[in-house]
């Protein structure tokens, strides 16, 4: 294989990355986000206030026959990733593998782990507290992580959709937005309060507390990225914090009176 062969390929024009980082947005969260307003919309005109509205997360779409129910569940979570292989797709093709640019690989390091496991219990601890606080106000939804019944493959999925959620999130809002917008020319702080703002953006769904909660989570994520370089200690601390929320929500409902319930 010749130089020329194993060259990196050239940059596109200003133009190909802005028109591609509008299509990914469009297939992903770009579409989370323009859905998340409508239902912000909807709740806020629904007559009753906001706290005593219910947005559920993972939800059966077959209740009764478990085995639809799970083809539903691995059809939704095998789809939503389909944007991160054609971001994978596309910044391979233009010799930027995610591994070496984002750091993001299939497996985390030992360090990726220790790292994530902090940033999770200090981000986890401060978001469960301003969401009962939003909430409280009714400036927020009641969050459900789950209204899975009782069957046989709900914790895997559950962990499965907190994994996928990290993966989306963290692979397209973070890697691959900032690395985008710095080789498009944007300042580090004004690319990191636009990922903020995304990521917040498609979480209004929950209410204004989703909307600021996750937008300040998104600034200290992407600090912590540029300080480590690695996408993977933050996506392992966002699957922790959504494995917790959704696999303790199932084990404390009904039993703790600080849990709020639709």
């Amino acid at each position: 294989m010749t130089a020329e062969e194993t060259a990196t390929p050239p940059l596109p024009g200003r133009r190909v990355l802005v028109g591609e980082v509008w299509l990914v947005f469009a297939v992903s969260l770009g579409a989370s986000a323009v859905s998340a307003l409508i239902s912000f919309l909807g709740s806020v005109t629904a007559g009753k206030a906001l706290n005593r509205q219910a947005a559920s997360l993972v939800t059966d779409a077959a209740p009764g026959r478990p085995w639809l129910g799970l083809a539903w569940q691995l059809f939704f979570l095998a789809t939503a990733l389909v944007p991160v292989a054609l971001v994978a797709h596309l910044m391979n093709r233009g010799g930027e593998p995610l591994r070496r640019t984002l750091g993001a690989g299939w497996v985390p390091r030992g360090m990726d782990l220790l790292r994530g496991a902090a940033v999770a219990a200090v981000i986890g601890g401060s978001g469960l507290g301003l969401y009962l606080a939003a909430r409280g106000l009714g400036a927020n939804l009641t969050v459900v992580p789950s209204t899975l019944g009782d069957v046989w493959w709900r914790i895997p999925v559950l962990v499965l959709s907190a994994v996928q959620n990290a993966v989306l999130e963290e692979v397209i809002v973070l890697g691959y937005l900032l690395h985008r917008l710095g080789q498009l020319g944007w300042p580090d702080w004004k690319a990191d309060v636009t990922s903020a703002a995304v990521r917040g953006s498609y979480h209004l769904y929950q209410g204004l507390g989703g909307l600021a909660g996750n937008m300040v989570m998104g600034l200290i994520f992407a600090r912590l990225y540029r300080r480590w370089g690695r996408v993977m200690p933050l996506l392992v601390a966002h699957a922790l914090i959504d494995i917790v929320a959704f696999v303790g929500s199932v084990a404390l409902a009904g039993k703790v009176s600080w849990l709020p319930r639709p």
